[in-house]
């Protein structure tokens, strides 16, 4: 038996053909029901834990052989799903302070939401991509790693955005397809410049190596009480983007992952402000049936101007307010 495949079964991608690919590693013998039924992928620990005990090579394996895909299919358009967010410290969801601290909950739901059509890839860092690799998970998916989490939630030092994940050698050497990097400016922080300076550096790395890299640029500021909050003023917003497009000897690889502003109307106003292409990026958008279908008309509107090319979302997705993870990911991709 090849490390990093074992006995189980595979869940049905909700096109009602049944499985299509062999049992690969964590799989347990029966799939779990989400809120509405739709068959989940049941991830067993152990069978996981085994293999990194055992044949951690086979992580390695599994990148090396993984079908690819190019970055953008026919419609140019793109659908992520983000879970890069425990390795920063952040694991809440609205009011669930820890509801992405079960990693195998967290797995199951990515691979069901990487199952639904339309979805076109994951975002997250090295632990949760293994992880994703040895359940065989990421084949014909666009791979992003995710390259700066060293400002952890709530720390002293969570403006110092260093580069604690993968590195532009990793991303290649793995055969992954793009990286994505979080680059947050606070005008009252000397650090902010050190935190520019790296940014610059890692998109001339990756451009060096032709692989495209996602910058998430915020202008950001502590309250009174020091707790990091980013403003979505459309004014804020807009410096952020110019800021970040001018980043680096080169934009020919360098794409933008913004919020939507305060005012969605301001959208349009706001993304004027560069030509380099665009997602929009998902946030906390709170924990209620009512916030979701906010989120869901604030994304619509702004995936019609002409630099926004896709979504990369992730908790709202992946812990929608009704528990319904095939649901939400489905609304999210008809906005496509």
């Amino acid at each position: 038996m090849r490390a990093g495949r074992v006995t189980g079964t595979h869940p049905e991608d909700g096109s009602g053909t049944g499985p299509t690919t062999p049992p690969r590693a964590g799989t347990a013998d029966a799939p779990r029901q989400s809120a509405a039924g739709t068959p989940r992928r049941r991830v067993d620990v152990a069978e996981l834990v085994g293999i990194r005990t055992r044949h951690p090579e086979a992580i390695a394996e599994a990148a090396a052989r993984r079908a690819r895909r190019p970055l953008l299919n026919e419609s140019g358009r793109l659908m992520i799903v983000a879970a890069d967010h425990p390795a920063r410290g952040a694991l809440g969801v609205g009011d669930r302070k820890l509801a992405m601290a079960n990693r195998a909950d967290l797995l199951e739901r990515l691979c069901l939401a990487l199952s639904r059509p339309g979805v076109d890839g994951v975002l997250a860092t090295a632990d949760i991509l293994d992880d994703l690799l040895l359940l065989g998970a990421l084949d014909h998916k666009v791979v992003m790693g995710s390259m700066n989490r060293g400002g952890l939630q709530g720390a002293s030092f969570e403006l110092d955005d260093r580069f604690t994940g993968h590195r532009p050698q990793d991303i290649e050497r793995l055969g992954f397809d793009a990286g994505k990097l979080l680059l947050r400016v606070d005008y009252g922080d000397p650090g902010s410049l050190t935190t520019l300076e790296s940014t610059a550096r890692a998109i001339d790395a990756m451009a060096e190596r032709r692989l495209p890299v996602f910058v998430e640029p915020f202008i950001s500021r502590r309250t009174p009480g020091g707790k990091v909050t980013n403003d979505l003023s459309a004014e804020a917003v807009t410096r952020s983007i110019a800021i970040a497009s001018g980043l680096g000897g080169s934009s020919a690889y360098t794409w933008l992952k913004v919020p939507v502003t305060e005012n969605p109307d301001d959208m349009a106003r706001v993304m004027e402000t560069s030509t380099l292409p665009a997602v929009l990026l998902g946030g906390d958008i709170g924990d209620s049936p009512e916030d979701q279908v906010a989120a869901y008309e604030k994304w619509r509107g702004a995936l019609q101007l002409p630099t926004v090319r896709g979504l990369v979302v992730g908790r709202s997705l992946l812990y929608p307010a009704d528990g319904d993870v095939a649901a939400a990911v489905d609304t999210a991709v008809g906005l496509l």
